[in-house]
């Protein structure tokens, strides 16, 4: 199973698969979590952020989510880029695939902007920026959408998480009543 967490730079992606993470770890061992800020620290030194770029980053990590989840883990995937033919890719490829959407405007996400990459586009010192001059693809068909302007603490939307998800939501059912 992947679950693949999508949405602005700033929407709150890599928090949620945190406390994803750490809500579930304890009740399921084959739980993994790939973050694309981390892949692309790892193995994407020949890529920079070009629209071209960013595509072939995410299909890096759709295989590596695909590889992990045939071998039988539970994949939480923290990614930025949402190009309509990636998500394409992942609900054909991907056979137990959850996409969950954490909807933030650029007012949220530049008010939070902890990587100062809007800031810096503002002031033309960066580019190619997700939602400033590279095209934002809002998902066409996600199985869940946050929004995240509104949303609670990571915590309390790790569990909106778990209780869309079945298989989830009885292991941590199980898990809390014994």
């Amino acid at each position: 199973m992947v679950i693949w967490v999508t949405g602005l730079s700033g929407a709150g992606k890599t928090e949620l698969c945190r406390a994803l993470y750490d809500l579930l770890k304890p009740k399921l061992a084959e739980l993994v979590m790939i973050d694309g800020d981390v892949i692309r620290a790892a193995f994407a030194h020949d890529l920079g952020y070009k629209e071209n770029d960013r595509m072939t980053h995410v299909r890096r990590i759709q295989n590596i989510a695909r590889m992990l989840s045939d071998q039988g883990l539970v994949v939480l995937a923290s990614v930025l880029y949402s190009h309509p033919e990636l998500l394409t890719w992942n609900r054909s490829h991907i056979r137990e695939y959850f996409e969950v959407y954490l909807d933030a405007s650029l007012e949220l996400v530049r008010g939070r902007d902890a990587k100062k990459l809007y800031a810096g586009a503002d002031r033309g010192e960066v580019s190619d920026v997700v939602g400033v001059d590279i095209p934002w693809h809002v998902p066409a068909a996600p199985d869940l959408v946050i929004d995240a302007d509104a949303a609670p603490p990571p915590a309390a939307l790790a569990l909106q998480v778990v209780a869309a998800i079945p298989r989830l939501a009885q292991l941590y059912k199980q898990a809390v009543h014994g």
